[in-house]
């Protein structure tokens, strides 16, 4: 969850990380609960990262890089795309067959996400900031996943005001519900 480093870095490890559940995903040949932690293990991940580049990440781009308005709002319509699939995944059974369907969009949807990202964003936010203002940005990203909701919230408000006020004590019920359940412990 925390790698360490710069924003750009701290995400960039993130995604690869999302990359590598991917990938063990489309390696699965059974379902029931082993695919059932597996799309808990994305979600928790993919929920914490999205509300830490919402509360940090896209505010940065608006303050230091030209369009940065646009951008941020881009790429948080992609996140409430991908929150959405997320909460239709958390609500379908593993031997429902719409789940592989599912999968595949949420796959594509964060797939071309972070190339989005990793191609246009983080190149242009890294030659917009300080090497301190990324290294800054980072710590905040790691704060903020660790406080972070670990279920889908598509309803509540992704403003950052919003999230920073809201996401710890829904983090916090989230956790809270994991241990109870087991979830995210696999």
């Amino acid at each position: 969850m925390g790698h360490g480093g710069n924003v750009i870095d701290e995400l960039m490890a993130d995604h690869r990380e999302v990359e590598e559940m991917f990938a063990r995903l489309q390696a699965m040949t059974g379902g029931g609960q082993e695919l059932r932690d597996l799309i808990d293990e994305i979600t928790i991940e993919l929920v914490r990262h999205s509300v830490a580049e919402e509360q940090y990440l896209y505010p940065a781009v608006r303050e230091h890089v030209e369009g940065g308005d646009r951008m941020a709002d881009k790429e948080i319509d992609d996140h409430s795309r991908v929150e959405k699939i997320l909460k239709q995944l958390e609500k379908t059974s593993t031997d429902d067959a719409q789940i592989s369907p599912l999968m595949q969009q949420l796959m594509d949807e964060v797939a071309a996400h972070v190339q989005d990202e990793e191609s246009n964003l983080f190149p242009m936010l890294q030659r917009a900031c300080t090497p301190q203002q990324l290294d800054d940005l980072g710590d905040k990203i790691r704060r903020a996943k660790a406080m972070a909701p670990t279920r889908p919230h598509p309803a509540a408000p992704s403003s950052p005001t919003a999230s920073k006020l809201l996401a710890p004590g829904a983090g916090l019920v989230d956790r809270a519900r994991d241990f109870v359940t087991g979830r995210g412990k696999s």
